[in-house]
């Protein structure tokens, strides 16, 4: 006993599960760190923009200093990237942040949050904690079920997830779809659409997700620098909405909750779109050449609007996945999101998917 008592929200939350790190690997299989190959958290491989790394730099020498608990200068920055005023920007350590801030902003424990099957686990987790009730409305063939969602609403549901392009699946959501979406679900509760993995995504498929910020007062639209940007391990986000929303998150936002060099960081990230332009050139590329590779091998996968695919590959995939491990491969094996016979496969650089390949290649021919 340890005399302590936890709130009863937190016995339905299971922890995230993050993707395995490479240090890990390296001590449980013996293998040199700098050998390892990770994809298994959707990380860019191509780094940060060059301008970002010197921006970091140069807010290191503040490092004794708080930062800017406004994160007045990288608000700004966002909202011209949006086209929105600043007073409608929230800076996040990262998104997550702010998807679960949302949910402390509009649930409690007698409403309701409605959101995908084979969605981000986090959503969840943010619902559960504040002890409102989750309704997961299944796919159709993997694809968001926008039909099924608005069915799955009450009058007490106050906030709904949307991903797009979703993860683990990578698909997109239909734009005259989400818009129609959108026009129906009442004006009390909050749609959250998380763009983490938006710069992806084909143009002709990308929804002009700020635009609908002006018809839409109920929509919050969340961006990331962790992906397409390269910024995972400076923890840098924002959210756009409303400037009433926006102010009521504010006021439980941790303070500092963006460090300075992550707002440098972030700041440069959105001035260098050459360098944006390469990641997703590169990543359209090798999405490709991978999907040609799984087609090969006869391997059933998603068409992926992210730099990520979903790939079936049958009752052995835990096998799989412990095997690829052995040889300095990291995946992600998707039994934590109800899908154990399925990898998600990060989108890496040439040299690392020349490598998986040889080592996937192998393992199935093994096993």
């Amino acid at each position: 006993m340890t005399g302590f008592v936890a709130r009863k929200a937190l016995d339905a939350i299971s922890p995230y599960v993050a993707g395995k790190p490479v240090e890990e690997t390296a001590r449980e299989y013996g293998i040199d760190p700098a050998k390892i190959v990770k994809l298994a958290s959707n990380e860019n491989p191509l780094g940060m923009s060059p301008a970002a790394k010197e921006a970091a730099v140069r807010a290191l020498s503040t490092g004794a200093r708080y930062p800017d608990g406004a994160a007045r200068d990288f608000r700004e920055a966002a909202a011209r990237f949006a086209g929105v005023d600043p007073d409608q920007v929230i800076a996040g350590n990262g998104s997550d942040e702010i998807l679960g801030l949302i949910a402390r902003t509009v649930l409690s424990e007698d409403t309701r949050c409605v959101y995908s099957q084979y969605s981000f686990s986090v959503y969840e987790i943010s619902a559960r904690e504040c002890g409102a009730e989750c309704v997961e409305v299944p796919t159709k063939n993997f694809a968001v079920d926008l039909e099924g969602i608005l069915e799955a609403c009450d009058e007490k549901t106050r906030l709904i997830y949307l991903t797009n392009p979703n993860n683990p699946t990578g698909l997109p959501l239909d734009k005259a779809e989400l818009v129609s979406f959108l026009e129906r679900v009442p004006a009390d509760c909050v749609v959250v659409l998380d763009e983490a993995y938006g710069d992806f995504m084909d143009e002709g498929l990308r929804t002009d997700s700020f635009a609908l910020l002006k018809r839409f007062s109920n929509l919050l639209v969340t961006r990331t620098f962790s992906k397409a940007y390269g910024l995972a391990g400076l923890r840098a986000g924002f959210g756009v909405a409303s400037r009433e929303l926006i102010a009521m998150m504010n006021r439980i936002r941790p303070p500092f909750n963006m460090n300075s060099a992550a707002q440098a960081a972030a700041i440069a990230a959105l001035g260098d779109q050459v360098f944006l332009t390469r990641v997703v050139e590169t990543n359209r590329t090798e999405c490709e050449r991978l999907s040609a590779f799984f087609d090969e091998l006869g391997l059933t996968h998603l068409p992926s609007e992210a730099n990520f695919i979903m790939v079936h590959v049958g009752p052995k995939a835990a096998d799989v996945n412990v095997e690829m491990l052995k040889k300095g491969v990291i995946l992600r094996p998707l039994k934590s999101y109800g899908l154990p016979e399925y990898i998600r496969i990060s989108v890496g650089s040439p040299e690392e998917n020349t490598i998986f390949m040889q080592a996937f290649r192998e393992v199935l021919a093994q096993l």
